[in-house]
């Protein structure tokens, strides 16, 4: 039987683990269909010790389908308030890792013989640890280690030849001391205190936050300033994502994106030319906005449902796709840039009774809400809201909101229009309204 790890190598993984109980969560261990209830109790006591003091359990009635016995069980989540909270505490999961023996050994090893600044080759490497520590270590191992610890910062590379040579990068504890000179000196002197107050500010309001956390841990200090009123914690799991997007988007490369829904297992490939992120404003939900060359489309994919990134070829009509989106923006209402009709646009007239002596703030939460749409007063307390989209069904959530002053909705997506005013009926008939 294998013995339970607390720290694992992937952050993908660690990712799944955290949104399992904290985006997706609440699940209980009859809820955990995924693999078997080992595996539950395991990523159970990941979360528990990366995040214990958010960690909430509640108990509630569940019964066992093939027993029909009935028991209580167990459901834990994570709480969180953004406005209390000095740091985000999903950063704890991106400062998880493994490591094996042998990773101690060769952290300590290759730090210890680089430490003078002369560039080696993976042999000479392994010939030096023989020789210092009397110990023998694969080469293919030294090399793997060299090249995560390239790609981490903490090494770098040179060519001789055809001949890798690895030596130590700058540290930020080196950057921050007094060999780093005295430029550098006397502005961290003069700046330290406002560098950390730019730094705790960083770490809660930006993406990519994690690397302020990183430097105030360094730095042995933390955030006793600022706190944010509406943050949104899980944004900091996507992050790796952004990251390799953002790179993709710089060489205007087009990506394969690995995408799976929380509610399907099968895992399916997007492949398009990333070109902008949407949020949300009323969910924080992000989205990246990619042409899809094959169905020439734009397309929006949520972040949380990335799993993996794989950068391919340029793509020469960046610029022209990119000026194409920019013109096509404004007609879409949330991330659809197509509807279910054929119409490339849809329209909308909502007729609304507003009593202007007093409801004064519905005819300013048009203007402000509206998105650019047309407002016209028809009549005595009487006025029309108009406008064209993309996809209607996207505006659904938001009409609601006006139900109780809606005199009439008229769109050119009759399965729409169908629809809302059955669910209207409905609505009337459950309160027995006349």
């Amino acid at each position: 039987m294998s013995e339970f790890q607390e720290l694992i190598k992937n952050f993908s993984k660690c990712r799944d683990y955290v949104r399992d109980f904290f985006v997706y969560g609440f699940k209980s261990r009859a809820d955990f269909s995924a693999k078997s209830g080992r595996t539950y109790d395991d990523e159970r006591r990941r979360i528990e010790s990366w995040l214990g003091e958010y960690v909430k359990a509640d108990y509630g009635a569940e019964s066992d389908a093939a027993s029909g016995n009935k028991g209580r069980s167990k459901n834990i989540s994570l709480q969180m308030d953004s406005n209390l909270l000095e740091t985000n505490p999903l950063y704890r999961v991106w400062k998880t890792k493994s490591f094996t023996d042998n990773d101690i050994m060769l952290h300590f090893f290759l730090l210890d013989i680089l430490d003078d600044g002369d560039p080696l080759s993976i042999t000479e490497l392994a010939d030096e640890i023989t020789a210092r520590y009397e110990v023998v270590l694969d080469s293919q191992m030294i090399r793997r280690k060299c090249n995560e610890y390239v790609k981490e910062g903490l090494l770098q590379t040179q060519k001789s030849g055809k001949t890798t040579l690895y030596s130590r990068n700058i540290t930020w504890q080196e950057l921050t001391t007094d060999t780093a000179g005295s430029v550098l000196d006397a502005f961290e002197c003069s700046c330290s205190d406002n560098l950390l107050d730019a730094l705790r500010f960083y770490q809660l309001s930006a993406p990519f936050g994690i690397i302020g956390s990183t430097l105030l841990d360094n730095q042995k200090t933390v955030n006793a300033h600022f706190r944010i009123k509406h943050s949104f914690f899980v944004h900091t799991l996507e992050d790796e994502i952004v990251l390799e997007l953002l790179q993709a988007m710089r060489k205007k490369c087009s990506v394969l994106a690995f995408c799976q829904s929380n509610k399907n297992t099968d895992m399916r490939r997007e492949f398009g030319v990333p070109l902008q992120f949407f949020v949300s404003t009323r969910t924080g939900r992000r989205y990246i906005c990619m042409y899809r060359t094959t169905t020439k489309r734009f397309l929006c994919l949520r972040l949380d449902q990335i799993k993996k990134v794989e950068q391919k070829e340029q793509f020469p009509e960046y610029n022209q796709i990119y000026e194409k989106l920019l013109k096509n923006r404004g007609q879409a209402w949330g991330v659809s840039f197509q509807g279910s009709n054929q119409s490339r646009e849809q329209r909308l007239v909502l007729t609304l009774h507003i009593d202007e002596a007093k409801e004064s703030y519905i005819l300013e939460r048009l203007r402000r809400e509206g998105k650019g749409g047309c407002i016209s007063h028809i009549g005595n307390n009487t006025y029309t809201y108009e406008t064209e989209v993309f996809d209607i069904q996207e505006m659904a959530p938001w009409l609601r909101t006006f139900i109780g002053r809606i005199v009439s909705v008229e769109t050119t997506n009759r399965q729409f229009s169908s629809r809302f005013q059955s669910d209207l009926e409905a609505l009337y008939q459950m309160y027995e309204i006349d």
